[in-house]
């Protein structure tokens, strides 16, 4: 017999002795026949904090890459005909109520990810096994070295579902820290993160710290699962506990202990990371054959004091940091509300990307965030291959060397934010040359459209226009503005126009919003305009 049979047999002999103490156990020996494990080890979350507090006083240990001269084989084409197969997926036949499989490594997740399940106040790790993978003959992964590792997870629909588990996920966890979820519109779109370190920081590079192990909880729960992420890089060390609700879409309770081993200058949280290359607002000419790529358009903030904010997503000359100053902010997100297919024409559904919306939640000793700035990091790119758009929290004081940072806040990936405002909402922003129709254009002049929509504007006499509130941080408005309602018979749908004059190439911020009695009716626009 070989020493890998002996190590399976001794392997299952220990399930069988845990489940025969454990009810939870044998449910789970039942089902996981297939699977190899490591024998069990005490976890509770406490332990999971205490032992991440205590790894944040050691050297940082950077996770194995098995092979590397073998992983830069298996390109995206080969990584591509590599199958997890169904019949090993993690609660296949239970106890857990939602399937879990696994991303095999190659050239663009070269770092093995060591994942363990949990059940009651023990784990233990799944040992990987080529035999759990379809892949072709010839595959350059065959020459990986035995128990190489995992890339990530992916948690597939529920068992007893409407739709087939097997063809459909929900959540993916692979690469980095990041991780995706669907939204109500059944499609994958941006990503979140467990941090963001030193994001265009100009004197250092950006960190990016690695989920390094997954805990997944075999107990039942409903429409939840609960997941645990062990976060490491250089800087830092993370304990995170993910509640994951499916309903209309994905909702994640985090609760999240940070512990710092050096000084980070832009301590980036709750980071929601996205795609905008052009859309209505700007587009260069024969640039692409699509009227419109994105998966976010815009980043919609509830200030502390209860303002609404929209401000548009800039595809810009150079690397800009935008920071909307705040304490206790109510929640902010990076939205698709752009729904319209032909806005698109793409068969990679632009029109279905989910919405995701940070909610702040009390923390372990209560209270909010307290003081900082929702920031706003946006990128030049030339293609939709490029997440070019952050949006995080940062907190007003850098986070120092040897600092704790205890956090709780939901994710709501959806179609639009969770809690919509009574506010009529932006719905486009367009750029023109200034001027009136028929008349000679003005140099260095430049005309804004903004489109409002819905809330009270739709309850306004006959014959009763709103008054436009506008102010820029740098030169004139121009003598021609227009307050109107859009002649497509929708009410409630208005379009403000108005002229810049100014000079230089120097950003400039805009804002405006339309009041009408006295009372403002809309959220507030916020733009950043680059001369060109």
């Amino acid at each position: 017999m070989s020493e890998s049979v002996d190590r399976r047999t001794l392997l299952k002999g220990a399930a069988a002795s845990a489940a025969a103490m454990n009810p939870l156990a044998e449910a789970f020996a039942a089902q996981s026949d297939g699977l190899q494990f490591d024998p069990p080890v005490p976890f509770t979350y406490d332990l999971f904090k205490s032992q991440a507090r205590e790894r944040a006083h050691g050297p940082y240990i950077a996770p194995s890459r098995p092979a590397p001269e073998i992983l830069q084989k298996i390109n995206y084409e080969e990584w591509g005909k590599i199958r997890y197969r169904d019949d090993f997926a993690l609660f296949a036949n239970g106890p857990g109520r939602y399937p879990v499989t696994f991303f095999h490594l190659g050239l663009f997740f070269q770092k093995a990810v060591r994942m363990h399940v949990v059940e009651g106040d023990m784990a233990r790790q799944i040992i990987y096994e080529q035999s759990y993978f379809d892949m072709p003959a010839n595959s350059p992964a065959r020459d990986l070295p035995e128990g190489a590792g995992f890339a990530g997870l992916r948690v597939q629909e529920a068992r007893d579902g409407l739709l087939d588990w097997r063809k459909n996920d929900w959540v993916a966890f692979l690469g980095a820290a990041y991780f995706r979820a669907i939204g109500e519109l059944r499609q994958y779109g941006l990503s979140s993160r467990g941090v963001a370190l030193d994001v265009a920081v100009a004197d250092r590079p950006e960190e990016f710290p690695d989920f390094t192990d997954f805990y997944i909880d075999s107990a039942p729960d409903g429409d939840t699962m609960t997941l645990y992420a062990l976060m490491e890089g250089p800087s830092i060390v993370g304990a995170f506990r993910f509640l994951m609700t499916r309903g209309k879409g994905v909702v994640m309770d985090i609760q999240a202990a940070m512990f710092t081993r050096a000084q980070v200058s832009r301590f980036g949280i709750a980071p929601l990371t996205s795609m905008y290359w052009f859309s209505e607002t700007k587009k260069e000419t024969a640039i692409d054959w699509r009227p419109e790529v994105h998966d976010s358009d815009g980043l919609a903030m509830w200030s502390g004091n209860g303002e609404r904010l929209w401000r548009p997503l800039n595809n810009p000359p150079r690397i800009m940091v935008s920071a909307f100053l705040d304490n206790n902010p109510r929640g902010f997100g990076l939205l698709q509300r752009d729904r319209v297919f032909d806005h698109y024409l793409d068969g990679v559904f632009y029109d279905r990307r989910p919405s995701l919306w940070v909610e702040p939640l009390p923390g372990p000793s209560g209270g909010g965030w307290g003081k900082g700035s929702i920031q706003l990091c946006e990128i030049p790119t030339d293609d939709e291959i490029h997440d070019n758009v952050v949006a995080m929290w940062v907190p007003a004081e850098p986070v120092p060397a040897g600092a704790e940072v205890n956090l709780n806040y939901r994710l709501h990936w959806l179609a639009n934010e969770p809690y919509p405002s009574k506010l009529a909402v932006v719905w486009a922003t367009r750029l023109g040359r200034g001027g009136q129709p028929g008349q000679p254009r003005p140099k260095g002049v430049r005309k804004f459209m903004v489109e409002f929509l819905g809330g009270p504007l739709g309850e306004l006499p006959f014959g009763v226009k709103p008054d436009l509130v506008v102010s820029t941080s740098r030169g004139t408005f121009g003598p021609y503005q227009l307050i109107e309602a859009v002649p497509d018979g929708v009410a409630g749908h208005w379009r403000a126009q108005f002229d810049l004059i100014v000079t230089g190439t120097d950003p400039v911020e805009l804002r405006a919003f339309l009041k009408s009695g006295g009372e403002t009716v809309t959220e507030t626009w916020m733009f950043q305009y680059h001369p060109f």
